[in-house]
């Protein structure tokens, strides 16, 4: 049997993307659904795949097209290393979901490698691995997922920082994903045509009025934080029943609600766990109403982060 010391498997959590206003840079993660991986060192200084299992069974073998054999591929050739990975993976989080489905193998894959090193890193220092990883599945070094699941709870996520944000004592989100497949790069091509400059007043504002809240805990600017003025009007359409769902929340007291990630899931930050919990029902009945079943997650925004478990 190969020596436990060169073996870990560690999780990384589902996470809610863009959070309306931070295209791409804001993200947090949810008590939800979760990817597993399993990393072995190996003598050969390569990264490999050795199985999947869970929700899908078949990821791309190839390291430039599999987010957590790229992302430990590029911690591999970065440091230098004189080894190295075998990889398995268990998929929790669906792919297409718009729960950070590649990402949290990219970082499950990353936070297991890392506990193997000699001298592990920081989850700062992992960060830009994490972003290569992240690139194989939407094209670019976006954050807004893989910066969470490394440090937890609300991230501000650019290319180059990493920032745990405040959250608001008993904020929580509501999840509720339809069994409906739409993927990251066609959720993208929504958003290709040119924007006017005009547009970017009120979603900078928008983005200016969520910071403003997330460290006051001012409702009033967390609701204005929470309208999404680019994103949203141009991906709705690729979800059926989008506007029913999020009239639902917003009937039921939601600060706001609009698409998580690249959709087809959809969330509402509530401002405390019991008026989140009796507004699920509402919202995974609007998606009914548009032909399709659901399952819903109730999450503190402030969530868990990736972490090593073996």
């Amino acid at each position: 049997m190969p020596d436990p010391a060169l073996i870990a498997t560690a999780e990384a959590p589902s996470s809610v993307g863009n959070v309306a206003t931070g295209f791409d840079v804001l993200g947090h993660t949810l008590e939800g659904p979760k990817d597993r991986v399993r990393v072995e060192r190996i003598e050969d200084g390569e990264v490999r795949l050795r199985s999947v299992t869970g929700v899908l069974t078949e990821l791309p073998p190839e390291v430039a097209q599999n987010t957590a054999l790229r992302a430990l591929d590029a911690l591999r050739i970065a440091h230098r290393l004189p080894f190295g990975f075998e990889v398995d993976v268990v998929k929790g989080i669906p792919l297409g979901s718009g729960m950070g489905g590649s990402a949290a193998s990219a970082v499950a894959a990353l936070v297991a490698a890392n506990a193997l090193l000699e001298t592990p890193l920081r989850a700062s220092e992992l960060y830009p691995f994490a972003l290569e990883g992240e690139a194989a599945a939407s094209g670019g070094r976006h954050g807004d997922n893989v910066g969470p699941m490394l440090i937890g709870g609300l991230a501000l996520a650019t290319e180059d920082r990493l920032i745990r944000l405040p959250v608001p004592k008993g904020l929580t989100c509501v999840v509720v994903h339809p069994h409906l497949v739409l993927e990251t790069r066609t959720a993208r091509e929504a958003l290709v045509m040119p924007y006017a400059i005009s547009d970017f007043v009120p979603q900078s504002a928008g983005l200016a009025q969520m910071l403003v809240g997330l460290f006051t805990g001012n409702p009033d600017s967390l609701r204005a934080g929470l309208r999404d003025v680019l994103v949203e009007p141009r991906r709705a359409h690729l979800i059926p029943g989008f506007k029913g769902v999020k009239d639902a929340a917003m009937d039921e007291g939601a600060l706001g609600a609009s698409i998580s990630g690249g959709g087809p899931s959809v969330f509402a930050w509530f401002a405390d766990r019991g008026t989140a919990e009796r507004s699920a029902p509402s919202m995974q009945r609007a998606f009914g109403r548009a032909g399709f079943d659901s399952d819903v997650y109730i999450s503190p925004v402030d969530g868990p982060k990736a972490s090593v478990i073996a």
